[in-house]
């Protein structure tokens, strides 16, 4: 059953978590929508199996002509494939990697490109690797570099007001606690498997923590499964920056020719 967690409210501005809106064989993703006053922004929304489950719950909440910002963490379709509806019905523009920002149109059914012609690329918005900050209320929204985990072009998004940073597959799990983190010990058996696979080295993560730390997060919430809290975001970011992954792992037993 689909679920709505408030993750953050203060005066005007709100941050929202939705979770288990995919139904079937899909793996579950988190989407996050930012308001401040009636503006909004959206994280990493999702593919054609969460567009209408969301649309309408976002309708009840925001007035989707004020939806400014998709934001995609990176290119995959559980990110960032329902693209083209959001481009369809609302005003947004969407921010992605300078690297992937040509392939998005990928995307879009050549009925969709024809209604969009040119507007399509143009609301694209394709951001360099050093990241940036985009105008959005008093403190913008921060996006921040994120690459080699898990993709090449990837970025992290920071609310200052909230304080929250959504990470994308960062500190993604499958099968563990689907709320606030509360045993990372339990927990770590639920990550594992997928970073020392889809996160690309330990270099990448300890240099991506070391970032994180000087932010000071109130709270890490990734794409897929739980979310981090209080003194649970330091050993999370402990965690990641001790981890061998990726190449790290990597032998000649790895690549042998079939037989061999």
């Amino acid at each position: 059953m689909s679920r709505i967690d408030t993750l953050y409210r203060c005066d005007d501005h709100e941050v929202l978590r939705f979770a288990d809106l995919v139904t079937g064989e899909g793996v579950q993703a988190n989407q996050f929508c930012i308001r401040h006053g009636q503006r909004a922004a959206l994280i990493d929304p999702g593919g054609d199996l969460t567009f209408t489950p969301l649309n309408i719950v976002l309708s009840r909440l925001i007035k989707l002509d004020n939806l400014e910002y998709i934001l995609a963490s990176h290119q995959d379709p559980d990110i960032i494939a329902s693209l083209p509806r959001w481009l369809m019905h609302t005003p947004c523009r969407v921010v992605v990697s300078r690297l992937w920002a040509r392939f998005l149109p990928h995307l879009a059914s050549s009925y969709e490109i024809s209604r969009m012609g040119e507007q399509l690329q143009a609301r694209i918005q394709g951001v360099g690797d050093q990241g940036t900050v985009l105008p959005f209320g008093d403190e913008g929204l921060w996006v921040l570099p994120a690459h080699f985990l898990h993709s090449v072009g990837n970025f992290s998004f920071y609310d200052p007001v909230s304080r929250i940073l959504f990470s994308g597959d960062v500190g993604a799990s499958l099968g563990g606690e689907e709320g606030e983190v509360e045993d990372f010990h339990e927990h770590v058996s639920s990550m594992s498997g997928f970073h020392r696979r889809y996160m690309a080295s330990n270099r990448a993560c300890r240099l991506w923590a070391s970032m994180v730390r000087k932010l000071n997060p109130a709270m890490i919430v990734p794409q897929h499964g739980g979310y981090f809290t209080g003194e649970q975001v330091g050993r999370f970011l402990a965690w990641l920056a001790d981890l061998e992954c990726g190449v790290d792992l990597l032998s000649e037993a790895d690549f042998r020719l079939p037989g061999g």
